[in-house]
């Protein structure tokens, strides 16, 4: 099984998700989708799993910046897809594939049981 962790590398929830993933052993790869970029068939597969809810933060900076057209658009799976790879920054992060199901943010005791042994 390959577990990819996507975000951005200077956000501090991915760098907890990060340290917790080499803590407990789990070998990873790190896809910075500010650097690496991200495509739509990604994207759409991840909404498969996770609402647009879930996966747009609608509390950062980036969505504040985002315009309402583009607010409004985003609430269309289409329009959502179009937002987050003009604005990767406006997925919430970390992202985590590859264990079983798409895991969106980052909480200890939920890497736990994505992980149980």
């Amino acid at each position: 099984m390959t577990i990819t962790l996507y975000g951005i590398p200077n956000c501090d929830t991915v760098k907890k998700a990060r340290t917790w993933l080499e803590d407990n052993g789990i070998d990873y790869t790190f896809h910075d989708f500010k650097k690496n970029g991200i495509d739509a068939a990604l994207v759409k597969s991840w909404l498969k799993d996770v609402p647009r809810d879930t996966l747009i933060n609608r509390k950062g900076t980036t969505w504040r910046k985002v315009s309402d057209e583009q607010k409004a658009a985003a609430d269309q799976d289409a329009g959502a897809v179009a937002l987050m790879l003009e604005s990767p920054s406006v997925i919430k992060r970390p992202v985590l594939s590859g264990a079983g199901k798409i895991s969106v943010g980052f909480s200890a005791d939920a890497y736990q049981q994505i992980f149980k042994k």
